[in-house]
């Protein structure tokens, strides 16, 4: 059986009917049932999510006439690479619906009266929606050190958002602010990946 990524990506691409099935739908089994459990996804039951996701991942792209897998750089583990193509695909897809729950948006404002504005909780960053190894992953890719020192103090040891401020030396109005563009920065850094 094959055992390294680039034998398993090797296979996949050959459209070897063993691995697939060994690799899609055996050992990342688990990763996709967590992902069809926990987001939104048109699909009736996790095998047909299965289906869906290798589908999107080897159907060829319009632009480079290239599948997902074969852009796959091995920058991180190969399940890594699927847990992000998944996580994103789930959101693309409820963005594109217009499902973004824009409700829970909520305005904050500063000492100074400035608006600082709170990202939807279903682009929070958070342990749930991935292992502390895969948050480390996309962290080290950050091209901005601080943003990825702010991202990881503030949801991997958990500290609140003033004591990642105190930490940082930073006054709240530029921790909401530099907040803001880490965790872009962070969502940018793991669609790349996901790419």
């Amino acid at each position: 059986m094959k055992t390294t990524d680039h034998e398993i990506v090797d296979a996949l691409l050959r459209r070897d009917n063993m691995v697939t099935r060994d690799f899609f739908y055996r050992k990342c089994y688990p990763l996709f049932k967590s992902v069809y459990d926990n987001y939104h996804t048109d699909c009736s039951s996790c095998m047909e999510f299965i289906s869906e996701i290798y589908v999107h991942v080897m159907s060829p792209s319009k632009e480079t006439g290239l599948c997902k897998l074969e852009q796959f750089k091995y920058q991180s583990t190969l399940f890594t690479w699927l847990k992000t193509v998944c996580l994103f695909y789930c959101y693309k897809r409820y963005e594109r619906k217009g499902k973004m729950p824009t409700e829970h948006i909520s305005e904050k404002y500063d000492e100074d009266g400035v608006r600082i504005d709170i990202l939807p909780e279903s682009i929070s960053i958070d342990e749930d929606s991935l292992s502390r190894n895969d948050v480390e992953t996309i962290l080290r890719l950050m091209p901005n050190r601080r943003y990825s020192q702010l991202i990881r103090l503030r949801y991997l040891e958990n500290h609140t958002n003033e004591e990642t401020a105190e930490i940082m030396g930073m006054n709240m109005n530029t921790f909401y602010n530099k907040h803001k563009l880490a965790k872009e920065q962070y969502m940018k850094t793991l669609k790349k990946e996901e790419q």
